[in-house]
């Protein structure tokens, strides 16, 4: 399926959600997305635009681009709209086309809790406002975070595809990581080996190429989203690395973990081994809570008791997040109800959805113990794309 194609199924799609939360019409407004993108622009039109651009969706199916004159072609080509073009202002025929179709409701791109349906800045926001000014629509507006989320999370097939493509490429990359790593690399230098091979692949980056991979070697490395630095990887110690491609438009995010022999070892000292098998109870743990309808704080929280019931710090941060065009896919969160996730941890998770399962244990003077798999929500529970790293691997 191309691009075009791809964009026609999500319009058809943001259609259904729109009847099913009742919501008349679905406005994205644009300017200068080159400089100032929306997130939710890239789901319903693979273009950029230059002068402000209205995309309306309309639970009817009558779906309206009203447009710079220079960039209508674009929009026409996209087969999906029908496209409204001006020279001198939006004004005229943006009031003009919601008198005609007159929503009851009109949901724009606002959330304080949903970066991904947050791509309404504030001057578009009041320049809309003033637009609509003395019609019955500046009363109209509300939030869009609801189809966004819906639209962004519930993956469609051809959308899962994509994201098992990357997958199986980052799969294969780990593999040659394994048959590339010795001990007296630095992190640097193992990184530099995976930016070669996607640079060769003319691959993407899930995200930005300067912190991924993720690169920690032994208790020395920094967590978290450090970039790779010189710490060197010596015998004893953990290995982890945090990857993901963005292959096609879509990415995938995996970690995944090694022991380092010691001279005279053939396996990893038991406390190394217990702490693999803790995180990896953890994440089957999680995998057993991941259901449709259930928040996301609960998958979250059978993780989470896991880790502590065996004797380890909690992790400050969420099990998992949704994926798909980025790697932080927005909406749904399988975290813990603390601040940061308000309002979005406690979303119920979807057939559909695509997510992470990752969480961290430290094993002193060995260093992080981590894992990470990307899973797809199915009406019976979950469904793998990544291959669930079992068993510890082995750097000899």
């Amino acid at each position: 399926m191309n691009n075009q194609q791809l964009i026609q199924e999500k319009i058809s799609q943001a259609t259904a959600i729109l009847n099913e939360l009742q919501v008349h019409a679905w406005l994205t407004f644009v300017r200068e997305t080159t400089l100032q993108p929306d997130p939710a622009l890239e789901l319903i039109a693979d273009l950029d635009v230059t002068w402000k651009t209205a995309f309306i969706i309309h639970r009817s199916g009558a779906h309206v681009c009203i447009i710079g004159h220079f960039d209508a072609e674009n929009a026409r080509n996209l087969g999906v709209y029908e496209v409204v073009d001006y020279h001198q202002g939006i004004s005229q025929p943006l009031r003009e086309v919601l008198t005609r179709l007159d929503p009851a409701q009109i949901a724009i791109n606002y959330s304080e809790n949903d970066v991904a349906a947050d791509g309404l800045s504030v001057g578009m926001y009041r320049s809309l406002q003033a637009i609509l000014a003395g019609t019955p629509y500046a009363d109209r507006l509300i939030s869009a975070e609801q189809i966004i989320a819906a639209l962004r999370g519930r993956k469609s097939q051809a959308e899962i595809e994509r994201v098992r493509q990357a997958v199986d490429t980052t799969e294969k990359l780990f593999d040659e990581v394994e048959a590339f790593v010795r001990p007296g690399m630095t992190q640097r230098e193992i990184a530099d080996f995976v930016h070669g091979r996607i640079d060769a692949l003319n691959l993407d980056y899930a995200w930005p190429k300067p912190f991924n991979p993720i690169v920690t070697c032994g208790p020395e490395s920094a967590s978290g989203h450090a970039a790779p630095g010189d710490v060197v990887l010596q015998k004893g110690h953990t290995l982890h690395m945090d990857l993901g491609v963005k292959q096609n438009d879509y990415c995938s995010d995996i970690q995944r973990m090694w022991y380092v022999l010691d001279d005279g070892e053939t396996a990893a000292p038991p406390e190394v081994q217990r702490a693999f098998d803790v995180v990896l109870g953890a994440i089957k743990a999680g995998e057993a809570a991941l259901r449709p309808g259930v928040p996301g704080w609960q998958v979250d929280a059978a993780a989470r008791a896991h880790i502590v019931a065996n004797g380890y710090p909690e992790y400050m941060h969420a099990f998992g997040h949704l994926l798909g065009r980025v790697a932080h896919d927005g909406a749904t969160v399988l975290g813990p109800r603390w601040e940061r996730y308000a309002g979005i941890c406690e979303l119920p998770v979807e057939v559909g959805n695509i997510f992470t399962l990752e969480l961290h244990v430290v094993v002193p003077e060995r260093g992080m113990m981590s894992l990470e798999e990307d899973v797809l929500v199915t009406t019976n529970g979950v469904e793998y794309l990544s291959q669930p790293q079992t068993a510890l691997r082995y750097i000899r």
